[in-house]
């Protein structure tokens, strides 16, 4: 069997985006003869946590070396302690410090330590090749100095952008360009580059001439069927029709619009808003919160909180209908997550409130979506009453198993597998 060593910051048990997509890809990788080696942080922090990931990642037997040792009691204390989310000024204050003070990130410290235990278990170990998770942008500039001390292939998966990321932020033209800098030391020593959808390799190509086509390979974010088998479809046989929302809220995935085109509904059509129970999973944002109470709809709005990633499928396949938005923000058409990959794998009609860009294209691929401008309060209205109708007639569409299954995770693993055969050395 081959062994590829990966250096994941977001790893199990970490609740963060991108934790799922690598975690899957690790699980797979032994159907296909690669021995996935994982080195991650062990350094929780304020981080939202999942044990059933963890437990997950356990039950796959993935070798998973810590840069610090985990305290699983830390994280039982810290599970049965309500996340408090600062309000959206500030989370924008403290990214904007993070961003000018530590470059390329925060998580700087992690990744040299991670090289140097890298540098140890290369040294006794022999490996096929370095899979590296980005974020973190640090290990990938400390995963390419692994590659020129051992001469290892390397790849890198861009879950998200580096310079073109919608959150990134730059407080002069200095911080811009050693960004964009060290992102072009890093690549100059990367083999391939694994991308989750088409806008992100379009803008790799034209940043970086560098790059060759063949050497962006895109691997679309990707559900388990397995994480769906044992779990039971309870939907209640209720008149009210169950519109969910499982994931972050904040500025760039807000749920403003979609409340204020709920008001103006129980406004017009109080009969149809009496039938709909708004439901969100997930913690929130204050903002929201606030304007629920304000727009006086607090009777339609049922709120679950932060669950572990098992209870959120459960909800989800529970659900009728489930709702989700991308704001119109910089570079929005490059955005691919992993909620929407959840959505796919539950089979459920989407209402997705979009801008033109990756995640609207591949919803039309899905088929059973409605799709709306993320901001138009009086489309999101007119679709929802339309939803509403084809839920009462029994019609709500359902998705395109040929893409269901372009999506499996399994399969998505294969092809990651297949691209890390090329780079095999001859002994």
């Amino acid at each position: 069997m081959f062994k590829v060593l990966v250096l994941a910051n977001n790893y199990p048990p970490l609740g963060l985006n991108g934790v799922k997509r690598t975690l899957k890809f690790t699980k797979y990788m032994k159907n296909f003869n690669w021995d996935p080696t994982v080195i991650s942080t062990g350094n929780i922090g304020y981080n939202p946590l999942d044990l059933s990931l963890l437990k997950e990642a356990d039950c796959a037997g993935i070798q998973i070396i810590r840069t610090e040792q985990l305290n699983l009691q830390e994280i039982i204390n810290k599970q049965n302690t309500p996340i408090s989310i600062p309000k959206q000024i500030i989370r924008n204050a403290l990214l904007k410090i993070s961003k000018t003070i530590f470059i390329p990130d925060n998580k700087k410290n992690w990744a040299k330590k991670a090289y140097n235990l890298a540098h140890e278990i290369l040294q006794k170990e022999k490996f096929d090749l370095i899979y590296v998770a980005v974020p973190s942008f640090s290990s990938l500039l400390y995963a390419a100095k692994l590659k020129r001390d051992f001469g290892i292939p390397l790849f890198v998966d861009y879950y998200e952008l580096w310079r073109g990321n919608p959150l990134n932020f730059y407080l002069t033209p200095y911080h811009k360009y050693i960004n964009k800098r060290m992102e072009y030391i890093a690549l100059h020593k990367v083999d391939k580059v694994i991308v989750n959808n088409r806008r992100k390799k379009e803008y790799l190509l034209l940043s970086f001439p560098l790059l060759k086509y063949n050497e962006v390979l895109i691997i679309p974010n990707g559900y388990d069927p397995k994480d769906f088998e044992n779990i039971e479809e309870k939907v209640e046989s209720s008149p009210k029709m169950k519109l969910t929302y499982a994931g972050i809220s904040n500025e760039y995935f807000t749920a403003e619009y979609l409340l204020k085109a709920f008001k103006q509904l129980s406004n017009e059509r109080p009969d149809i808003a009496a039938s709909i129970e708004l439901e969100f999973i997930g913690n929130l944002s204050k903002e929201n919160k606030k304007l629920i109470k304000v727009l006086g709809i607090s009777e339609f709005v049922k709120e679950y909180g932060y669950l572990e990633y098992n209870e959120v499928l459960k909800k989800i396949k529970s659900s009728h209908v489930l709702w989700f938005m991308v704001n119109n923000i910089f570079n929005a058409d490059t955005i691919s997550t992993e909620k929407l990959s959840d959505y796919f794998g539950s089979k459920k009609p989407i209402l997705g409130c979009l801008p033109d860009g990756q995640e609207k294209v591949i919803l039309q691929e899905y088929g059973a979506s409605f799709l709306t401008k993320p901001d138009d309060i009086k489309e999101i209205c007119d679709i929802i009453i339309q939803i509403h109708s084809l839920y009462i007639q029994k019609q709500l569409p359902v998705p395109n198993q040929e893409f269901l299954d372009k999506h499996n995770v399994v399969i998505l693993t294969e092809q990651l597998t297949k691209a890390f055969q090329f780079y095999l050395r001859a002994e």
